[in-house]
This record gives structure tokens, sequence and C-alpha cells, in this order.
């Protein structure tokens, strides 16, 4: 891990870096592929995922203009906030049916239900 940061930094890295993770693979890239459109090696994609390396600011952009999302999208997928995490579930179910949507809401309630107890 790379020295210097916090708990929550290391945090964010790793939860970042599960989101690029995720976005590469609905994208059909593998690591490889990845690190030849970024122009760097396989091990730096994969410290990326891991988070142990996070980052920087430009190369969040090169990734969202890959994976063909926003920077913030990144961001908020990776975010503990529940603001941050309110509007990614409602990013998610922007697509889904009326019926689907009640269906997925009635889980979520269920969950969270059961885990306050």
């Amino acid at each position: 891990m790379k020295t210097g940061m916090s708990v929550d930094e290391i945090a964010l890295a790793k939860s970042l870096g599960q989101a690029i993770a995720k976005r590469r693979a609905i994208c059909g890239l593998t690591q490889e592929d990845l690190a030849e459109r970024l122009d760097i090696g396989n091990e730096a994609v994969s410290r990326m995922e891991r988070g142990t390396v996070p980052p920087s600011i430009a190369r969040l952009h090169e990734l969202a203009g890959i994976f063909r999302c926003s920077v913030c999208d990144l961001l908020i997928e990776s975010s503990a906030r529940s603001e941050e995490q309110s509007a990614y579930l409602a990013k998610l179910l922007e697509n889904v049916s009326d019926e689907d949507r009640t269906v997925i809401l009635d889980v979520v309630r269920r969950l969270s239900e059961h885990m306050q107890k």
C-alpha cells in the first residue's frame, strides 16, 4: 500500500479500484487490453484495480473515456457517502420497469430493516 495514505484514503483507493475493475469487465476488456489503451504496464492496471496505487485525476479522465462514462460515475460508484450511494442507486434504477423497481425497492427495504436489527 502506498505509504502516507490515511485509512480513509486506502479504503477509497480500494473501492475506486473495484469500480474500475467492474467497469473494465462490463466493457469486455482484460487488464492487458486496458493497459494497452492507457499505454501502461499490466501490473500498473493490477495495482490500480487492487487499490494499492490510486489513479490520478488525469488517469480517471482517461478511464472514463474508455469506459464511456463520466469521472463522476467512477467516483460515485466508489463512494462511501450515503448521498452518493443514493445517486448511484437511482442511476441503476433508471431503466428498470416500474414493476421491477417496486420489487427491488421492497428487497432493499427488507434488507435495510434486517440490518438495523
